[in-house]
């Protein structure tokens, strides 16, 4: 984090301000992109080892364990001043949005190959793949991340600092803290 704050500190105030106001939606797309990097690397593992003959459901069960993932990380980071829910409903709220965003993460694949025919033997291999990412992976995943962050909004996570965060006291506040204590410990033992 403290590097995170040291490049925060570098940026122009403008910008701070721009960061500061849209912070909840910069932290949705860095977990965002952190499950995309998951789901690409699940993805392309099962595609190309067990499940060969399968890329929809590849991608699904990808998509799946992103989501876990995604659950974690937008509780505990993204959202972590939201809420307004019980957390069983907050998370099946969550996994119903999210099993949504995996039809729509999953209909542009499944439009490519089944309604476009872009599989071999029709196509190339090449074309096949780079028909693959562009509507799977990119595609989807936009569509997917769009929905989702309006709804995670509206239903999941609906109340604004409904889990307001402690307030950390700074570098100096704790040096006078442990001063404190240290004073009133020798005035108990004196």
């Amino acid at each position: 984090m403290r590097l995170l704050h040291a490049v925060y500190n570098r940026v122009p105030e403008p910008v701070r301000v721009l960061l500061r106001k849209h912070r909840e939606l910069l932290r949705f797309a860095v977990v965002g992109g952190t499950c995309f990097v998951i789901t690409v690397a699940i993805n392309y593992a099962l595609k190309l080892t067990i499940l060969t003959d399968k890329p929809v459901s590849a991608q699904a069960i990808s998509v799946v364990i992103a989501t876990i993932v995604s659950y974690v990380l937008n509780r505990e980071w993204s959202f972590r001043t939201r809420g307004g829910r019980e957390r069983a409903h907050e998370a099946a709220l969550f996994f119903l949005i999210s099993g949504i965003g995996v039809a729509l993460n999953s209909a542009p694949l499944w439009v490519s190959r089944y309604l476009f025919h872009l599989q071999e033997p029709a196509v190339t291999r090449l074309t096949q793949e780079i028909a693959d990412f562009a509507s799977g992976m990119i595609l989807g995943t936009l569509l997917a991340m769009v929905f989702r962050w309006w709804a995670f909004k509206k239903w999941v996570f609906p109340q604004a600092d409904a889990r307001p965060r402690p307030v950390r006291p700074t570098r100096s506040e704790r040096a006078a803290l442990r001063a404190a204590e240290a004073q009133a410990e020798q005035d108990r033992a004196a």
